[in-house]
């Protein structure tokens, strides 16, 4: 594909990263010369300095051949000006990057596919999104909802108290035969290489392992995995950036009892007038005795998402010596990943990779709708849409000539998530998720053209 990006920032940068990995046609534009020399010397793109919102710009990109231009720049004025214009000088596909949320909350009254929007992504409201979800499944540290929860994926660390620790994948399906979930990757303790589980796959004692389950199946994993699920209600943020102002909205609308800590005190204020239902506290969450004065000790979860990755990880360090049960943590620096569990905090989150993720699925091949890529680990789960036409449709899943570095998580008919083993008869207009390593993606993207 022929991409043209817009904004060599956090997010622009790993985007034509990732892309650049796959062998895609990247054209990376920014005003920045100092960023661009960077991407320039790192990644086999190419590069352009200079004004996306410029038609001579968009021309010199050669914008009328291309199938995609992500508009990823810090300004969202920008990055919706650059999508207009490029869909009118011929691109086929755009995307702009937004910090206002109302945008995408109003996306079909205000009707942004007639300005020439094809979607819009704010990774603000993704990184608010994924914390009320792990909030909701508070026992593990990665979570993924297919069509609202037909399907859901959690990733959880498993301890001595697993049931199926010692186990084979065959042998807990034989224990436990009224299997509702599926093992789709382990990461064994101590090493960086993801398995994509088989039959005969042992589960040990530290191994990270992301499950599929279908509705129910989350209950029965709670169980088998030894973890116990708390309803969290008490949540103390810190920061009132974008993304603790949308995260602190959503909690109060579902009924969580908020705390928010914010440095400055005219933001303070503003924030208060905002979110009346929240608690907002003006101070330095770095001071422990603050922390301490306003309960941290009783708070069920602890968020941090200030603009400093260190205050973050450090901040939910402290509460966690406090006693809290569930720690988040915003990062920018994608090697904190690896440390995330070897320190103690529950889950890192990371705004380039959530919206990285979001855009990815408009890049793949076959009828893509969804797709996240596991946190620490080398593999993406896809969510397609069969064809009449596509190879896996009208077959049983055992016949498929499928790659055995990637795996059916599961499939969605008709709104019901299943858990599909090799009997299962796949149809036109089921909705299949596949995890796989990305040596196996471009067979599976064949699969379901």
């Amino acid at each position: 594909m022929k991409i043209i990006i817009a904004g060599a920032g956090e997010v622009g940068f790993h985007l034509a990263k990732l892309l650049s990995f796959e062998s895609q046609d990247i054209t990376l534009i920014d005003t920045d010369k100092e960023c661009l020399n960077y991407a320039d010397t790192h990644l086999d793109i190419r590069v352009i300095k200079g004004d996306a919102t410029s038609i001579s710009i968009l021309k010199e990109a050669r914008v009328e051949n291309v199938d995609m231009v992500i508009g990823v720049t810090s300004s969202e004025t920008t990055n919706i000006t650059a999508c207009v214009l490029a869909k009118q000088l011929g691109a086929k596909r755009t995307i702009a990057r937004i910090s206002n949320t109302e945008f995408i909350e109003n996306k079909e009254e205000v009707g942004f596919t007639k300005f020439g929007i094809d979607e819009l992504i704010s990774p603000e409201a993704l990184a608010a999104s994924e914390i009320e979800l792990l909030l909701n499944q508070s026992g593990f540290h990665d979570s993924y909802e297919f069509e609202d929860g037909a399907l859901t994926m959690v990733g959880t660390t498993l301890s001595s108290e697993a049931l199926f620790v010692g186990k084979s994948v065959r042998e807990a399906a034989a224990v436990f035969p009224e299997l509702h979930f599926m093992p789709i990757a382990i990461q064994r303790s101590g090493t960086q290489y993801t398995l994509i589980p088989r039959g005969d796959t042992t589960f040990k004692e530290g191994d990270q392992v992301y499950f599929v389950t279908s509705k129910g199946g989350v209950e029965e994993l709670y169980k088998l995995t030894g973890k116990i699920k708390e309803e969290i209600k008490d949540v103390m943020i810190l920061g009132g950036s974008k993304i603790g102002h949308k995260t602190s909205c959503d909690l109060c609308d579902h009924k969580f009892r908020v705390k928010l800590i914010e440095k400055d005190k005219d933001k303070s204020f503003d924030l208060a007038d905002d979110l009346p239902n929240a608690l907002i506290i003006n101070g330095d969450g770095r001071n422990v005795e603050l922390l301490q004065e306003e309960g941290i000790g009783e708070m069920d979860a602890f968020i941090s998402v200030t603009g400093n990755s260190e205050t973050n990880i450090m901040s939910c360090l402290v509460a966690k010596s406090k006693g809290v049960r569930k720690t988040i943590a915003l990062v920018e620096n994608m090697d904190y990943f690896q440390l995330s569990h070897s320190i103690g905090i529950d889950t890192l989150i990371n705004k380039k990779l959530l919206a990285a993720n979001n855009i990815f699925r408009f890049i793949r091949k076959g009828e893509v709708v969804a797709m996240t890529k596991l946190n620490n680990m080398n593999a993406e789960l896809l969510e397609f849409i069969v064809k009449p036409t596509s190879e896996v449709s009208d077959n049983l899943i055992k016949d498929l000539d499928f790659p055995r570095s990637a795996i059916i998580a599961g499939v969605i008919r008709d709104g019901v998530g299943m858990i599909a083993l090799g009997d299962f008869y796949i149809q036109a207009g089921d909705r299949v998720v596949v995890c796989c390593l990305p040596k196996s993606i471009k067979k599976i993207e064949k699969l379901f053209l």
